[in-house]
């Protein structure tokens, strides 16, 4: 992450500096937001902006809008500056930070803008072949398509892919192409020249020429719009670009990686992505497995991230009971890595000694890991209890037939009403309607945790 720190920041410029580079970021000063603007245009990016709460953010924030230039603004100051915290807030700062600045209070804003981590932790064989082929084709400058469920680690793997290649002492530049507006994107990707628009009071230099030597990382390229897209196509056939306002083409030196979470080849049939420039990217695609797919890294990852947040956290050493891994195993984890780091770091700070039990681990409903692990297994039993009830339909009211259907569900559900509406489609609202519908009729309605007695 790159931490551009703006202003004196009253004396705890050393401190700031000093935290920011322990939390892993790389970190450049300037003395005003004149300074902070320059080396924006001239290439100088940054992933965050820590600005002394006393300049002038909201003239910062407006020239950052009228140069459309996308980077998050936090402003710091001391907890006397109260008036000009909310200024700063109101202007369009993320967040505020008090001085003298605490440890933990900068490491979560760090962690919240960028994760730096390039490392693997790899224990499972379908994950390990794709390390391998990553490996393989990191020496080379071809274009890689990095493909997979949210949350499974593709940013991860891209910046694996760089570390692994010859560019890896040269600049690893990323872009959210989702994450930015349309309106601004093109100009951040290619940055534009004096007077292209209006508010474009110098030159600036876009990601393509700030990644120059090095990497070039399209983060969610399927959110990319058509006439981007063709623009981006000529700059990887030609190996330049124009920038916004321009009128010579720039030559740049990069490499290409790319991330979608959706399957392109769909997006191109609908005619929301361009099949040539689908062609230039994936010259090799990297498909990661969802993490349900990847049982033995399940383990190794549970283990990894009770080290690391315990460690974080100031804590002592903490462990998984085996019932704890179990359970982790048998868990669906729709978010995939990042799902299973955010639960882990929560059940680390819950446990109450220093044996993690599949009681400390909560989803963030408070679903317990145990239950969510089940619904699996209870979305088949019920789905057998449908099918049965389906054989003898005959002769029986629709009404008749959908109660049965609810107070099954709700059996195999062990009354929870959550789990029981997902199942069956339908809005815990409407559930919940018609179980009180029930009731007043004189049906048995199981309560949470409970099941009707089977004569």
């Amino acid at each position: 992450m790159r931490l551009l720190i703006v202003g004196a920041l009253e004396g705890q410029l050393s401190q700031a500096t000093k935290l920011a580079m322990d939390g892993g970021a790389k970190v450049a000063h300037a003395g005003d937001v004149s300074i902070a603007m320059s080396s924006l245009r001239a290439g100088r990016g940054a992933d965050l902006l820590l600005v002394d709460v006393l300049a002038d953010i909201a003239g910062l924030i407006a020239a950052l809008e009228a140069e459309r230039i996308a980077v998050p603004v936090v402003a710091c100051g001391t907890e006397t500056n109260a008036a000009a915290a909310v200024n700063a807030i109101r202007a369009g700062a993320k967040e505020y930070i008090p001085l003298p600045p605490d440890a933990e209070l900068i490491a979560a804003v760090i962690a919240a803008v960028a994760r730096e981590s390039s490392d693997f932790v790899v224990r499972d064989p379908s994950m390990a072949r794709v390390i391998q082929m990553a490996r393989q084709v990191a020496a080379s400058d071809a274009s890689v398509l990095i493909t997979g469920e949210s949350g499974t680690g593709k940013e991860v793997m891209a910046k694996f892919v760089h570390a692994q290649s010859r560019r890896a002492p040269k600049p690893f530049i990323s872009i959210n192409c989702a994450a930015i507006p349309e309106a601004l994107l093109e100009s951040e990707l290619f940055g534009h020249e004096k007077g292209a628009f209006t508010g474009a009071v110098g030159r600036r230099i876009g990601k393509f020429e700030e990644a120059n030597g090095g990497t070039l990382l399209l983060d969610e390229i399927s959110e990319m719009d058509a006439r981007l897209q063709a623009k981006l196509l000529r700059a990887l056939q030609e190996r330049v670009i124009d920038r916004v306002g321009g009128n010579r083409p720039v030559p740049v030196d990069i490499r290409i990686l790319a991330t979608s979470n959706r399957d392109l080849s769909v997006a191109v049939r609908e005619g929301q992505f361009r099949e040539d420039l689908l062609f230039r990217l994936n010259v090799v695609n990297l498909k990661l497995p969802p993490l349900r797919e990847r049982p033995g890294d399940i383990a190794a990852l549970s283990e990894h991230f009770v080290e690391k947040y315990a460690k974080a956290n100031g804590m002592p050493a903490k462990s998984l009971s085996p019932e704890a891994q179990t359970a982790l195993q048998r868990a669906p984890w729709p978010g995939n890595v990042r799902e299973l780091e955010n639960t882990l770091h929560r059940a680390v700070l819950l446990a109450s000694s220093d044996t993690i039990t599949p009681e400390d681990i909560l989803l963030p409903d408070g679903t317990g890991l145990t239950e969510a692990a089940r619904a699996p297994e209870l979305h088949e039993q019920a789905a057998q209890s449908a099918a049965n009830a389906a054989r003898s339909l005959v002769g029986r009211t629709v009404a008749d037939v959908e109660r049965d259907l609810i107070l099954d569900t709700l059996d195999h559900t062990l009354g929870n009403r959550t789990h029981a509406a997902n199942i069956l489609g339908i809005s815990i609202r409407t559930l919940r309607n018609k179980l009180n519908q029930y009731a007043e009729e004189g049906t048995l309605v199981p309560g949470p945790g409970e099941q009707r007695s089977v004569a």
